[in-house]
């Protein structure tokens, strides 16, 4: 009986212990405030000090730290006053992407004010025609709440712990330097409370202690989480890590409260007997401390005795296994929140490992025409990848009927949100786009010729290089690789696969592959960086078919120099703007005997003592797709000499799209 209702106390804790991790992150907010007492006009003398205002607000310098802060004065007739302020644990590159967007968004949606405040959750940018710095604002309140209620028994205790934690932070910022603080706390051993305080920095401590006490009582009780914002200050707390913890300590653990002693019984001999209750009481405790020496241990999945996985892969991948629960619980049930994009696989989603740490997820769809062969394709390859320029893997699972693949989270996304956003694209100034090629260049070599393994990639383009925290570059989505033997060096297929305006002609026509249609990719990758046009959809002003065609026009007439992206900035050298392109040129020759190999690209970008030789004509590429004719003839054989396992019925060259991923794993079109 004992051993029963022990088995079944462990069941419920394990149970209760999923159930707290399962947290919803919340959506960007933002916090709109337009004042003022008459409108400017269009030619006012407030206008254009305005303008100059926001330009100058907007711009982040390299030097800036976490949490930029910056405040402009402009005095005289039409004067004109405001700030930024980022976050406290937010890069300068997640600021200036940030403020960017706010300085546009500001006055659209508040047109002809004089005054105006936007605060998005990263940033906040404030502007007025009236001195304002050092005075906190008091006047308007924005309060957002998590509509889920705390599942505690007793709310009444987490509300105290959350308006402790509160206060603390707010007793920090206010005496700091950063006007920032963040701070956690262990409410219980599987629950945590984190939270934040900030003011403007233009605020004296005690200005931006008056300010957050008078959020205090905004706050909501039994929420799990709410944020409460004027133009000077903000609170915010949450049951999940919505900061860098890299800013705040770990918190101490808390102590377990001891169990009241309870009736005990004498025997005969005047021996005390141990009670059910006291024996439950020690197998609890006992589960618990080896749950928490596992969390501490950073046990990233449980695995389920019941599950059977079928060995599809190497026996050294099987210990990336994760647990289907695990993953349910990291992205919050796989929650429309926590989603970052889909792909041709299907849906990738942001979640949180028990130990805080970040993982994009990525679960095949009902609708997807991949499975387990695109699926192995990745596991098999990327397990054995390690590389700075390669995205790395996590792990994966196969439970039931679910397939799914877990990757490191690079916080920036994917290179075409930057490189054809307009206002994203000014991040990218030219010794950033060098490093951008340089990176990639040597990724590719790795898989090339310097891996374990012969690797050809298939489909290289801007959605598939993810950018870590400091933009380095990363290949992505290795769905489509093909691996070779090491005195292999070409194979062909009969289903076309890959994405418009990056694949080779030999290739899209005939279904030719080998490690130059990689270098095909790559020039192509090489030109849209430098000129910021993307191949696949770019206009015809110039007569050209597509960007490669522009580039060649340009380069015979002796004006390759007029295809740099002006947002480069003036800091590029002539020279190595037009080496650049010549090497993507030499990359999109249409002969793939003529182009490049990577180790020669990488040459070629470091050594300017390298004559280079002169480019041939580009393969260009031509609208529409490949007829039907072309893609189910006759299918090939592999160099084993035994046809290709695949559908010539699914064979398929991809339209022209756009990207619509955040993390970008392919394209939406099944392959």
């Amino acid at each position: 009986m004992e051993a029963a209702m022990a088995k079944l106390s462990v069941s419920l804790l394990v149970v209760a212990l999923l159930q707290t991790l399962a947290v919803v992150p919340a959506q960007a907010q933002i916090f709109l405030w337009c004042s003022g007492d008459t409108n400017y006009t269009a030619t006012s003398p407030f206008k254009r000090n305005l303008d100059l205002l926001l330009l100058n607000l907007s711009t982040v310098p390299a030097t800036a730290q976490r949490g930029h802060f910056h405040s402009v004065s402009l005095d005289g007739p039409g004067a004109a006053y405001g700030l930024v302020q980022c976050r406290g644990d937010i890069l300068p590159n997640e600021c200036a992407a940030c403020l960017n967007g706010s300085a546009s968004e500001i006055t659209g949606r508040c047109p002809l004010r004089r005054g105006a405040a936007i605060r998005h959750d990263l940033c906040l940018l404030r502007y007025s025609d009236r001195p304002f710095l050092g005075v906190p604002e008091h006047g308007i309140k924005n309060h957002i709440a998590n509509g889920q209620n705390t599942s505690d028994s007793n709310p009444v205790v987490f509300d105290r712990q959350m308006m402790e934690l509160v206060a603390e932070v707010t007793t920090q910022a206010s005496a700091g330097a950063s006007r920032f603080a963040a701070g956690m706390r262990n409410y219980t051993y599987f629950r945590h409370i984190y939270a934040i305080a900030q003011c403007t920095r233009d605020l004296p401590e005690a200005g931006c202690n008056q300010c957050l006490r008078d959020l205090i009582p905004s706050l909501p009780s039994g929420r799990i989480g709410a944020q409460v914002s004027t133009a000077s200050c903000f609170l915010r707390f949450e049951i999940y890590p919505f900061f860098s913890l890299s800013v705040v300590p770990p918190p101490p653990a808390p102590l377990l409260q001891p169990a009241p002693s309870p009736p005990t019984a004498m025997d005969n001999r005047g021996k005390r007997n141990k009670s059910p209750t006291v024996l439950l009481i020690i197998v609890i405790v006992s589960v618990v401390t080896a749950v928490v020496s596992s969390l501490a241990n950073t046990v990233i999945c449980l695995r389920r005795r019941s599950v059977k996985v079928e060995p599809i892969v190497e026996k050294s991948a099987e210990s990336l296994l994760f647990d289907f629960e695990t993953l349910r619980v990291a992205t919050g049930n796989f929650c429309e929140a926590n989603k970052l994009g889909e792909g041709g696989f299907g849906p990738v989603y942001m979640g949180f490992l028990p130990d805080g740490q970040q993982i994009a997820v990525k679960r095949l769809s009902g609708r997807s025409t991949q499975g387990l062969a695109e699926l192995r394709n990745e596991v098999v390859l990327v397990a054995k990848l390690h590389h700075r320029n390669l995205v790395r893997l996590l792990g994966f699972c196969l439970e039931e009927e679910e397939k799914i693949v877990v990757y490191e989270y690079l916080p920036n996304t994917s290179l075409d949100k930057f490189l054809f956003d307009p206002n994203n694209r000014l991040l990218l100034d030219w010794e950033r786009r060098c490093k951008l090629i340089a990176g990639i260049a040597r990724g590719l070599l790795y898989l090339h010729e310097d891996s374990r393994l012969r690797i050809i990639h298939r489909d290289l383009k801007a959605s598939n290089i993810l950018l870590d925290e400091h933009m380095n570059p990363k290949i992505s989505d290795f769905g489509l690789a093909k691996l070779f033997a090491a005195d292999e060096t070409h194979g062909r297929t009969s289903r076309i696969a890959g994405t418009y305006g990056y694949m080779a002609p030999e290739y899209a026509m005939h279904g030719h592959f080998s490690v130059k249609l990689d270098v095909f990719s790559f020039g192509v990758l090489t030109l849209e960086i430098v000129t910021g046009q993307r191949n696949n959809s770019f206009d015809e002003s110039d007569n050209a078919i597509d960007l490669l065609g522009s580039v060649w026009n340009h380069w015979n007439e002796g004006e390759a120099l007029q295809l740099l992206d002006p947002t480069a900035g003036d800091r590029c050298q002539t020279q190595e703007v037009l080496r650049w392109i010549h090497i993507g040129l030499l990359c999109v020759q249409e002969d793939p005997s003529v182009r490049p190999n990577m180790s020669e690209v990488v040459l070629m970008l470091s050594s300017f003592s390298l004559t280079l030789p002169a480019p041939s004509k580009p393969a260009f590429v031509i609208r529409g797709s490949v007829t039907n004719s072309e893609l189910n003839s006759r299918p090939s054989k592999n160099n084993s000499g035994s046809p290709e396992n695949e559908n010539p019925n699914q064979s398929m060259v991809r339209p022209r799209v756009q990207s619509l991923n955040q993390v970008t794993m392919s394209d939406i079109e099944p392959r």
